[in-house]
């Protein structure tokens, strides 16, 4: 790749995102699901200008999501079917409320969502039910890999495993799938779009509450993702929250980015910059997550890509 077609393929990043966005709430890979068809039959059936909803697809299809078999004609390809999927959450958040976000990001350290929405992310999601439950099918992606890291962990028949900032709950339901001997306690704020008959089918009990208040009693707490989402006096006061309600001994997953040196491609780079808009959050280096456990009060244990396990003192 040229260095004009590498710039070319970062510029255009924001069109390629709001195209997904449409083509995920218009629900073109479900119209297409049964195989090829002409996009004027299509667009009338999503409800779209046939013509637009073309260059949206050929667009797409040039890409590898979506393909065209002949003029006018288009089918799913493997990457167009994953928008059937909690992929189609994330591709509407990236082409909504992601993308106007990043649109305002600037250099001042300050994140860009309250400037486009007047408030703040986590109060915006409150008042809006159909973002807080796509939100939280989109951050359901990858749960098989946080599972898999868990699954290899050490657990003790009867373990209390409370799932902090847990969302609907399908993480610690998969995870309890492959160890039926934990108990499980999802802890989030109310609003939280879930399945309270389908959690305790699986075992898992539902409490209400903020991370920045206090955590119900557990012995293992599990952090999938969460202390991206706030700047370091937060996260530092949600640790601190664990370790003050956390019984003594108690273990502490954090499930994160650990962002490596140098200029090697990784996903948590990128990803940084749109914690830094929509909440002021960030990914962290090694340093960074080290000094953040230690001034929580916890003991760091080990340190891995995607997983730092920590705990609360014996003495505490």
């Amino acid at each position: 790749m040229t260095p004009d077609e590498q710039l070319w393929q970062l510029l255009r990043g924001s069109l390629t995102a709001r195209a997904l966005g449409i083509a995920a709430d218009l629900g073109v890979s479900d119209a297409l699901a049964d195989g090829s068809r002409p996009v004027a039959e299509v667009a009338a059936e999503v409800d779209a200008d046939p013509d637009t909803l073309h260059r949206l697809l050929r667009a797409l299809a040039s890409d590898g999501v979506f393909a065209e078999e002949e003029p006018g004609v288009f089918r799913n390809t493997a990457a167009s079917e994953l928008l059937q999927t909690g992929w189609g959450d994330f591709a509407h958040l990236f082409g909504g409320v992601f993308h106007r976000t990043a649109g305002a990001l600037d250099a001042s350290g300050r994140p860009s969502f309250p400037a486009v929405f007047g408030t703040d992310f986590w109060s915006y999601l409150a008042a809006h039910p159909d973002e807080r439950a796509a939100f939280d099918r989109a951050m359901e992606q990858g749960k098989e890999r946080r599972v898999a890291r868990l699954a290899e962990i050490e657990w003790r028949e009867g373990e209390t495993v409370v799932d902090v900032g847990g969302g609907n709950g399908s993480f610690l339901a998969a995870l309890l799938a492959e160890a039926p001997e934990l108990r499980g306690i999802v802890f989030d704020l109310p609003e939280t779009v879930r399945d309270d008959d389908a959690l305790a089918a699986a075992g898992i009990e539902f409490v209400e509450g903020s991370f920045f208040e206090r955590v119900p009693a557990g012995d293992t707490y599990v952090l999938g993702t969460i202390l991206h989402d706030w700047p370091d006096e937060q996260a530092a006061a949600i640790l601190c929250t664990i370790r003050e309600h956390a019984p003594a001994g108690a273990r502490v997953l954090i499930l994160d980015d650990v962002v490596p040196p140098g200029n090697d491609a990784h996903g948590g780079k990128w990803l940084d910059l749109l914690m830094l808009a929509f909440a002021g959050g960030r990914e962290r280096t090694e340093a960074e997550w080290r000094a953040l456990v230690a001034d929580a009060g916890l003991e760091l244990e080990a340190l891995g890509d995607r997983l730092i396990e920590a705990r609360a003192a014996q003495n505490a």
